[in-house]
């Protein structure tokens, strides 16, 4: 009799502990009861997951861009039929409107410059077709000092039957660093048309014609009499 009941209390603990570790099981499953920082396999969840792309650059230049300008002395283009300042005098025409520039340097690489440039251009009365190549240039120098390098560039233009024409450039250019300290900040680029030293005097003097010089409407020609009808 007494092995009879201890047969019976002992089938009593387990029916009673069966539904304790089926829930503990569960709970597994579901993460309860998990130590922290694990997942149920028993890897640790706060480990860096493999990262499927490549991580965005987010570095600022080593330094400051360099310093893009117009030189005034060539910031325009104007020619003057026999060298007199008069309107029906002017040929072809030109400005540097405008001038924008992004640089992009690190560690020891060379100075990256992208520039972009705005030209408004024109044709006067002395105008003799509706194409022109015009021709400018953008020197590279140490600041306030000797210029390092300089390089010439076509601009060619179809008027396409208009007095004037608005045409934009992109250039990239590349300056060498000497050590990995050298900033951007020790470089000019300075920026102009091709001019004559006659043309330069006259830009420097402060005279100028605006691209449109000499677009004024012609006279319209008398009209025709009519038939008489006698």
């Amino acid at each position: 009799m007494r092995r009879v009941l201890s047969a019976l209390a002992a089938l009593a603990v387990a029916v009673s502990v069966l539904p304790t570790a089926a829930d503990a099981q569960s709970s597994r499953q579901r993460g309860g009861n998990r130590p922290s920082g694990q997942s149920a396999s028993g890897q640790d969840v706060d480990a860096p997951k493999p990262q499927r792309f490549a991580p965005l650059r987010n570095r600022v230049n080593a330094g400051p861009c360099p310093y893009v300008k117009i030189l005034y002395d060539a910031a325009r283009y104007v020619e003057l039929e026999g060298g007199r300042a008069a309107v029906s005098n002017v040929g072809y025409t030109g400005e540097l409107e405008g001038v924008t520039a992004d640089c992009a340097y690190r560690e020891t690489q060379p100075i990256r410059l992208d520039i972009g440039m705005l030209f408004r251009l024109g044709r006067g009365p002395q105008a003799t077709g509706e194409q022109k190549t015009y021709r400018y240039w953008i020197a590279v120098t140490e600041r306030n000092s000797a210029v390092l390098t300089k390089e010439y560039f076509d601009l060619p233009v179809n008027f396409d039957g208009e007095r004037t024409a608005a045409v934009t450039e992109e250039r990239t250019i590349t300056i060498p660093r000497a050590t990995a300290t050298t900033s951007g900040g020790n470089f000019e680029v300075l920026i102009g048309f091709d001019v004559t030293p006659e043309m330069a005097e006259f830009n420097r003097s402060g005279s100028r014609f605006r691209v449109n010089a000499g677009t004024t409407a012609a006279t319209p020609a008398p009209a025709a009499t009519p038939p008489s009808s006698e």
